[in-house]
């Protein structure tokens, strides 16, 4: 073969080097159609889960822990609408604003103690098989297994009342009502305790009835169209007496986004709220342990006031 022959063979076959492939343009622009659906598809599936847990998550926020000593927390909340229309029919009773307080020094360590011996030692004579018992003063109403009995209807309860259970018990529902007047700024006077006021003993036990389901989130005015202000005592502590049973307010600034404000238990911890739909609420359940706790009620409507309970064994008339 000539030389010049040889030259042509060696142009034709290349120098070696990596020719680029020309994609035919049909081919190319499929190319770029999957990439982009790609990228949309990767973008979407982002702005979905960054709306999910902005708009689906549930904020916890401390309001009162147990470790904390608390001259008085607030926080102020618009009032309800139908809470406040109804509110508003009574003078002096309404709020300068709805929302929730507590405080650890309206409350003295002794007057705890004695409340928490007089809720032992009614509980002796009765408490709900499924966990969460009620003693009520002021009716006799008293927990036993999935009934109620009247704690005043049994005789061996007539060594429970001391008259300084008598006087504590009183002298601490007026300390407790002066607070609600004093931190929503309304006239002591239009303030009548109303029912149910009660003490709770709650522990881990099966729900048994639904008196038993303390935990789901509810209006107290809902429950109980008497209530305007609610008030709660704490005679145990959270985390040493018992585990589980914190407060929560449920706060829900959006459609979907909650907050949960929670309140630990402690002893002689006094909280209070106006009972409209601005305080959604819940008891955490007890996982182990006994909490102790009185629940103090209040209305403006004099018809719904109940007097201070007489403390009395009645006896069952004679034939």
């Amino acid at each position: 073969m000539s030389e010049s022959g040889v030259r042509q063979r060696k142009k034709s076959a290349g120098d070696g080097k990596p020719r680029k492939v020309k994609i035919p343009h049909s081919s190319q622009t499929g190319v770029n159609q999957h990439n982009r659906m790609w990228a949309r598809l990767v973008l979407i599936v982002g702005i979905a889960v960054v709306v999910y847990f902005t708009t689906f998550r549930t904020r916890e926020k401390k309001f009162a822990t147990q470790k904390e000593t608390l001259e008085l927390r607030t926080q102020k909340l618009d009032c309800s609408k139908p809470y406040f229309e109804e509110i508003a029919k009574y003078s002096g009773c309404i709020p300068v604003y709805c929302g929730r307080f507590v405080s650890d020094t309206i409350v003295s360590q002794e007057e705890v103690e004695i409340l928490l011996n007089l809720a032992r030692s009614g509980f002796k004579f009765g408490r709900s098989s499924g966990g969460a018992s009620i003693l009520d003063l002021h009716s006799g109403a008293l927990s036993k297994e999935t009934q109620f009995v009247n704690i005043y209807k049994l005789p061996e309860a007539k060594q429970i009342f001391t008259t300084d259970h008598i006087n504590t018990y009183k002298l601490v529902k007026e300390k407790v009502r002066q607070a609600v007047s004093d931190n929503f700024k309304i006239n002591r006077d239009t303030l009548f305790l109303t029912h149910p006021t009660f003490f709770s003993r709650l522990t881990n036990e099966s729900a048994k009835t639904i008196h038993d389901e303390y935990w789901h989130p509810h209006i107290d005015k809902d429950t109980y169209s008497s209530f305007h202000y609610t008030t709660l005592l704490y005679l145990t502590d959270f985390g040493k007496d018992f585990l589980g049973g914190r407060f929560v307010f449920i706060d829900s600034p959006g459609k979907h986004n909650k907050t949960n404000v929670f309140i630990e238990p402690k002893v002689g911890r006094v909280s209070g709220f106006t009972s409209g739909a601005e305080n959604v609420h819940h008891v955490e359940q007890v996982t182990s342990g006994v909490r102790y706790a009185i629940t103090i009620s209040f209305t403006c409507n004099k018809e719904h006031a109940m007097v201070d309970p007489q403390f009395a064994i009645e006896e069952d008339d004679e034939p």
